[in-house]
């Protein structure tokens, strides 16, 4: 995903002399064919996030379209005020692209886990969080980030993650289906679209018929379809890499609350727990300690369905 994400921003570049990159502490190499043919329009800082990000602003004040690449937890944490009072505050076209989301660099341990990202960023005025599940669909993205007005921020996975969507084109703020069932509405964002397919297929081998929203951007959130899914549902269950605190399962709630359905409406958030994690692993073993697993769907939605 992120291989594809940056080849699209050195794509755009040679297309428009607007496009600048800007990466801090990036591995020797990163975008060396950008850096050998547009020089003038590469930069890359050291470990100075923050600095990073204020370069990025002022290019933006100037007329530039600029892409800013780090390490996702130092890119929202020790940036968070430049982010929001640099960027959003002005409404600058600075596109934030974060590699390692969630739980990404699970065994270097919460220093390097971003894993309540979405939940700070979405409360940011102006800014558009996006958050897609594969490299298809990144690709889709990218060429959709560059006359968008506004700041952006792309959520990246591990790298080379399953191909698990399907659809042709990508809107910014459009949710996806990938099955219409009316038992369960599995609704989940990133890498968590294949894990929602595989238990939807489990679902489905016990005859609970689910269907699946996908949820590429985070904000604005497609509100219509969340309701319009909803209302035919007996239960939600929504799936996240990021803290049940204030993340996309909040946010769906929040939504499904103000809509006052008329149909009594069970729900569940799936995601981190709110706590520092003393477990050592991989992703994997992470999403498995933490319930983000086809099987756990299933048993929550029996336990909702009941």
């Amino acid at each position: 995903m992120r291989k594809a994400c940056l080849e699209q921003v050195y794509q755009l570049a040679k297309n428009d002399e607007r496009v600048v990159f800007v990466g801090s502490d990036l591995g020797a190499g990163t975008l060396s064919h950008f850096k050998e043919e547009m020089p003038n329009r590469f930069f890359m800082e050291g470990i100075a996030e923050a600095n990073a990000v204020g370069m990025a602003c002022g290019m933006a004040h100037e007329g530039k379209i600029v892409y800013v690449n780090t390490i996702q937890s130092f890119l929202t944490r020790r940036c968070y005020e430049q982010v929001l009072l640099d960027a959003c505050m002005h409404n600058l076209n600075v596109r934030f692209i974060g590699n390692g989301g969630g739980l990404v660099y699970a065994p270097l341990g919460p220093t390097h886990w971003a894993t309540e990202d979405l939940s700070i960023l979405r409360v940011i005025p102006n800014l558009t969080v996006l958050c897609p599940a594969d490299a298809e669909e990144m690709n889709r993205l990218m060429p959709q980030t560059l006359d968008h007005q506004g700041p952006i921020f792309i959520r990246l996975a591990k790298g080379y993650d399953p191909i698990v969507t399907d659809e042709e084109t990508f809107e910014i703020g459009r949710a996806y289906s990938y099955g219409e069932g009316e038992e369960v509405l599995l609704i989940g964002c990133g890498v968590m679209l294949g894990v929602m397919k595989q238990g939807a297929e489990l679902l489905a081998e016990s005859g609970i018929k689910a269907g699946i929203l996908h949820l590429p951007t985070i904000k604005p959130l497609d509100s219509e379809a969340i309701i319009s899914r909803a209302r035919k549902a007996r239960a939600v269950i929504t799936l996240e890499e990021n803290t049940i605190l204030g993340g996309l399962g909040s946010a769906v709630a929040e939504i499904l609350a103000e809509a006052c359905l008329p149909n009594p409406l069970r729900m569940k958030r799936l995601g981190l727990a709110d706590t520092f994690s003393t477990n050592y692993g991989s992703q994997l073993e992470h999403f498995a300690h933490n319930g983000l697993t086809a099987e756990n769907i299933v048993k929550e939605a029996n336990k909702l369905l009941k």
